[in-house]
């Protein structure tokens, strides 16, 4: 079986997010989607922002936020995601390719969010998503299916990796 999802692993602050941003900089395709953003303040992370790319992106955690769901210190406002992921991974056949940042703890506390990447996975809609390099639940659900490929990013592959990523994005990968 053939992958049409890839999925970018590592540790924390590797830089997947970076690399999924060069990635829809650069290609040529229909996109849809989110990636995240790191909130600071005076230099010290507070909070996180979900950024689709089309439409308004939302705060989905912060440490001043209280909801029963959380990851360590931050709140988890989940009707933020479900709000973006509503839009931004509904499937749509003038899209090309999916770019999701991330299949993390945050994230899987909306069940519409699992609900629309299980829908993404079971079509054959080339998706591209950042994934939690730890994770149970539907993390590890996404990471033993078939019909995916796993790349590990690290500090010292995370440059050469975006013409290869560009490639596969398009459906040239093996060329």
């Amino acid at each position: 079986m053939a992958a049409h999802v890839l999925l970018l692993t590592g540790v924390p602050g590797v830089g997947k997010t970076t690399l999924l941003r060069r990635v829809a900089e650069q290609v040529p395709l229909r996109l849809a989607g989110f990636t995240t953003e790191e909130l600071r303040t005076r230099g010290e992370r507070v909070g996180f922002r979900i950024v689709p790319f089309h439409g308004t992106g939302r705060i989905m955690a912060h440490v001043d936020l209280r909801s029963h769901a959380r990851v360590g210190r931050y709140g988890v406002d989940i009707a933020a995601i479900d709000a973006v992921t509503e839009t931004a991974l509904a499937l749509d056949p003038a899209v090309d390719v999916y770019l999701v940042d991330e299949i993390g703890k945050m994230e899987c506390f909306s069940q519409h969010f699992v609900a629309a990447v299980r829908r993404l996975l079971d079509s054959d809609k080339r998706m591209v998503a950042s994934i939690a390099r730890q994770g149970t639940g539907f993390i590890t659900e996404v990471k033993r299916r078939r019909d995916i490929e796993l790349w590990e990013v690290t500090v010292r592959n995370r440059d050469a990796l975006v013409a290869p990523l560009l490639q596969w994005s398009v459906g040239l990968e093996g060329t």
